[in-house]
């Protein structure tokens, strides 16, 4: 079993920084993607940035480039995502998520992931 623990969500201003950790807990052999997904109330969970624990390279979604970045620290089984310039449209509860390489590597697709940790909300107003 694996289990994900979030944290570092909390309250800013647009234009302002944040940065989420998220520690992966238990049989973590089969695990070689990470990723972090956001959701609103409005909108269906969706993928913002993912990263492959073996090789490193990462994927973003357009809305983020160039502002955040996701990065592995593997001695503390931690992903972290630092989010630079946070624009009003950042706000939402934000999900680390974790799974297999598949065909083509690391999938920035929620349908890639299979073990998800509990949320931690990210709110920027302005």
């Amino acid at each position: 079993q694996v289990q994900l623990v979030e944290s570092g969500g909390g309250s800013v201003q647009a234009g302002g920084s944040l940065r989420l950790s998220c520690t992966t807990y238990g049989y973590t052999v089969s695990i070689d993607c990470m990723g972090w997904f956001r959701q609103t109330p409005a909108k269906e969970r969706e993928a913002v940035a993912v990263i492959n624990t073996g090789g490193g390279s990462t994927s973003y979604t357009d809305s983020v480039k160039g502002r955040f970045t996701i990065s592995q620290d593997n001695a503390k089984n931690t992903v972290y995502l630092q989010m630079n310039s946070l624009k009003l449209e950042d706000t939402a509860m934000y999900y680390c998520a974790a799974g297999p390489l598949r065909t083509g590597g690391c999938p920035i697709a929620r349908w890639g992931f299979n073990y998800w940790g509990q949320g931690t909300q990210v709110t920027v107003s302005s």
